[in-house]
Parts: C-alpha cells; sequence; structure tokens
C-alpha cells in the first residue's frame, strides 16, 4: 500500500486526502491546528463560497496568477465535481449573484465537516495539532515528515499548507519555507486579495458606507492597471470590497515599486457625461429652492453628498438655484472621476489570498509533483497560483488538492 502522507488538513489537503484514498493509499493528514478547515470556516463571511458556477475556461480567466497552470486540474475535477462530492453527501448547494455557490445551509462548517466525514469514511487518517518541521529527502525522493511529535515515514508527500494570510487559521507561510529548504524557488508572497488604505481625508466621514453599481479604476503613476465593476466599501483605514479586493493584487506590485497610486470611482457608470448632467440639471429643477446638500438626495447617499459637494468645491448651504455652470461641471467631473489616494496595502496577515508561494515551473501540471524532488506533490495556496475573489481560489484549492492525491496514490 502506497504511504502518502498530506502537510496541512485545509480543502486542498482535505480533496488530496480523499483522491489518494480514493487511489487506495494509506493516508495521513498532519494538520498543525486543533481542527483541519479553520480557514475555509472564514471563507465568504463565514458562509463558504465553495466555487463558482462558470464556465472553465473563466475559471482561468479569473485565476490571473499562472490560471493557465491548473488548466488540467480544472478540467479533471471541475466545478461541478465539488458541488456533486459535497451534494452526494448530503450537503445542497445553491448559486448566487455572479455565479458563487454556497452551502443552502449558509454555514462554511457545514462544508468542512462534510469534507472532512468523506475522507475519514474513505478510510483516511487525521493528526491534529502536529506541525510538520521538516519534509525528509534521500538521494531525491521524499521518504517521510518530521513533525514535533515525530518522524513518519511515507512514499510521497503531499505539501499543502497554504499561503501567508490569517495565520491565526495556521496558513502562516511554514508550507513556503519547507519548500524553500527542499530547493524550491519562491516567488516572494504579498497580498493578493487585501482592502488597500488610505490617508484620503474623506476616509473617516465614509466609514461604513458601502457603494454598489460603481466602476473602479486603478492608477499609478498616471497609468491605467485595472477596472472592475461592483461594489466597495469604506472602512476606517481606506477602502475594502469585491472590486477593491480584484484590483488588490496590482496595487501591491505599484505600491512595491515607489509608484503613486490612486483609485478612482466612477459613482455613475451607467449614465455618459452628457446624461449625467441632464440628470443633475432635472433634479436642480425639482429641487431648486433648496439648499444643494439638500437638494441631491436622488443622486447620492446621503452620507457621500457633503463629500463630493467639497470635493468640487461647492458650498453646500448655497441654495440650488444660486449654483454656477461652473459649479455644476465640477459636481458632474467629481461624480464620474471621484479620486481616492491609496498609501498602502493592509498587512498580509489579512489578505484573503496569498500570491507568491512555489514556482510553478517547478511543478508537472497534470500530476501536481515536483520536478526537483521525486515523490514530493504540491497543492493549492501553497503554489504561485492565485485569482479574483467569487469562488475561484477554493475551487483551484480543490481541483490542485485532487490531483496531486490521485498522483501520488498511483503505482510507481
Amino acid at each position: 500500500m502506497t504511504r502518502v502522507a498530506i502537510v496541512g488538513g485545509g480543502a486542498a489537503g482535505l480533496l488530496a486526502g480523499i483522491a489518494a484514498a480514493w487511489g487506495g493509499a494509506q493516508v495521513t493528514i498532519y494538520e498543525k491546528m486543533r481542527v483541519p478547515g479553520k480557514k475555509m470556516l472564514i471563507t465568504g463571511k463565514g458562509r463558504c463560497n465553495i466555487t463558482n458556477a462558470c464556465e472553465i475556461p473563466d475559471f482561468i480567466k479569473n485565476l490571473p496568477g499562472n490560471g493557465r497552470f491548473l488548466n488540467s486540474a480544472l478540467h479533471r475535477f471541475t466545478n461541478d465535481d465539488i458541488v456533486l462530492l459535497l451534494e452526494s453527501n448530503g450537503l445542497p448547494t445553491k448559486v448566487e449573484r455572479g455565479g458563487r455557490i454556497f452551502p443552502v445551509s449558509d454555514k462554511a462548517k457545514d462544508v468542512v465537516d462534510t469534507l472532512v466525514r468523506i475522507y475519514t469514511e474513505a478510510g483516511g487518517k487525521l493528526q491534529t495539532d502536529t506541525k510538520v518541521i521538516d519534509i525528509m529527502v534521500k538521494e531525491g525522493h521524499v521518504y517521510g515528515v518530521r513533525t514535533v511529535n515525530g518522524v513518519y515515514e511515507a512514499d510521497r508527500v503531499i505539501l499543502a499548507a497554504g499561503g501567508a494570510s490569517y495565520p491565526g487559521t495556521g496558513s502562516d507561510g511554514g508550507g513556503a519555507k519547507l519548500a524553500k529548504k527542499l530547493g524550491h524557488t519562491i516567488v516572494p508572497l504579498k497580498p493578493s486579495l487585501i482592502p488597500l488604505e488610505s490617508d484620503y481625508p474623506y476616509v473617516d466621514d465614509l466609514q461604513g458606507l458601502s457603494l454598489r453599481n460603481v466602476q473602479a479604476t486603478l492608477f499609478a503613476d498616471g497609468v491605467k492597471l485595472g477596472s472592475e465593476f461592483g461594489e466597495m466599501l469604506f472602512t476606517h483605514f481606506g477602502v475594502s470590497g469585491p472590486i477593491v479586493l480584484s484590483l488588490s493584487n496590482l496595487a501591491a506590485d505599484a505600491l512595491a515599486a515607489g509608484k503613486d497610486v490612486e483609485l478612482e470611482v466612477d459613482l455613475k457608470p451607467a449614465l455618459s457625461e452628457e446624461k449625467l448632467d441632464a440628470r443633475i440639471q432635472r433634479d436642480f429643477v425639482q429641487y431648486s429652492r433648496k439648499q444643494v446638500l439638500n437638494g441631491m438626495k436622488d443622486l447620492l447617499p446621503q452620507r457621500l453628498v457633503p463629500v463630493v459637494l467639497d470635493m468640487s468645491y461647492v458650498d453646500e448651504n448655497k441654495f440650488i438655484n444660486q449654483v454656477s455652470r461652473e459649479e455644476r461641471h465640477r459636481l458632474l467631473q467629481t461624480l464620474k472621476h471621484f479620486v481616492i489616494t491609496i498609501s498602502a496595502t493592509r498587512p498580509i496577515a489579512e489578505a484573503i489570498v496569498t500570491a507568491g508561494g512555489v514556482s510553478v515551473k517547478e511543478i508537472d501540471p497534470k500530476t501536481m509533483e515536483s520536478k526537483r524532488i521525486k515523490g514530493l506533490y504540491f497543492a493549492g495556496e501553497v503554489m504561485d497560483v492565485d485569482g479574483y475573489t467569487g469562488g475561484y481560489n477554493l475551487q483551484a484549492a480543490f481541483s490542485s488538492g485532487h490531483a496531486a492525491g490521485e498522483a501520488a496514490a498511483a503505482e510507481e
């Protein structure tokens, strides 16, 4: 019987364990936390965004960090496969806005518990509170793992120890360190899906305000880097929300290069400047006898109005019928080009996903086996693969884990 040791009991580790056990291997997962799947428990705000309902080519587009590397793995264990696996084991799912798939129960714990049950029923063993401190290699082949509790021999080892975000869940960058000790190239770790900090003077005034259906465009030294449409949120430190997270990897790179980074928000992307001007004029006619602060309630959330007026250099106490054409033009420009300066990303420990990790150039894309060390496999966030929010990163973990587990269980 092939003995397979898996380092890490998260999404990738559990799927690797299930696939390896189904393949007839004797499998043990070594998880350093008290319980497995701790990072999964906080995904999707505790609901677990399992995967996405889109087609596989769209998955690759939504995994801008080396998504093509996972082409084979994604086709062999698809979004339909993970849904079928869960539903056939008693956990119904549902599809929400943007194709996001969640458990009907809205409880991430149900997803983790179901995967652990499938794994153990397949014959897999789970050792928690067991930190792996070394992967043992002799003559270019793995032969086991050294943990804080002792040495365990294995014919194959799958490294699925996660990235460096949310270290409280066990994802603290340890996997990359283990791989580096074995001679693998590590692409520097950095935050991928991460809120952005701002020294913008209005952040405190807008804290907690959520904006929907806006277009955010990221600029570095005046050059456009990317653009996203959807929802964003003002926080006590800056900005967050789905469209900000999707642009954050680009922001992190630009900030690291010492560039001036700005987020330009089109508050009314559905309207051209001409149509928006006509809309403003209609509102101004309707509320002509009101102060401008109270005459824009149909156009913007109330908390945003004084900020927009201040940025447009329009006196909020001025009556609408006294607003000049020039002032109206400045107001229009602010609505279409609401600029927020970005000073930093939040710390990597707060990132939803880590970019960087083991270089995919040193991994076989079909089997996830190391090209440097025989019998060593990789799965999940420990590799230099990352994507946007929306279920794409968890599917990458499931698919790569399944590929690694299946290959590791196969006979030589």
